[in-house]
């Protein structure tokens, strides 16, 4: 592997590092648009619960959503976040999520973990789907109940 190819491959995991980050800072602040933004413009959520699996696709229902789930105030931590470049402008990952409550004084309620897609656009890295598999939940934001 050339110098040129390593740098970019850096780059590459840095920029996708940096999206579950970005993802938990949003969250902390309330911005669902934020989260939005995130996402390629036809990405998709999708929780996977004991009683099946709901998806959300695209840019305005992704902000619809996730301004609906922060009413419950969670605190995420995500960690152990483990990318691989797939091709040239595509990667996989998996990340880890340990969930508090703002509302319940920091209260431990949820953990499960993240499978990503993420895709090189021209406005950066995103991600292309996000499916969140819940191990523990405590408490569900009414957007998941529907």
């Amino acid at each position: 592997m050339t110098l040129d190819q390593q740098v970019r491959e850096l780059l590459a995991r840095e920029a996708i590092r940096e999206l579950p980050n970005r993802y938990c800072d949003c969250v902390w602040r309330g911005d669902a648009a934020g989260i939005a933004e995130l996402f390629a413009r036809d990405g998709s959520f999708t929780a996977i619960v004991e009683q099946g699996a709901r998806t959300i696709r695209g840019r305005a229902e992704l902000a619809a959503f996730f301004a609906a789930a922060l009413d419950m105030q969670p605190r995420p931590y995500i960690h152990n976040h483990v990318v691989e470049l797939v091709a040239e402008g595509l990667a996989t990952g998996r990340c880890y999520l340990d969930l508090r409550s703002a509302r319940q004084q920091m209260s431990w309620i949820g953990a499960g973990y993240y499978e990503d897609e993420y895709i090189a656009t021209t406005d950066g890295w995103k991600i292309q789907s996000r499916r969140f598999h819940a191990v523990r939940m405590d408490e569900w934001p009414d957007a998941l109940r529907q």
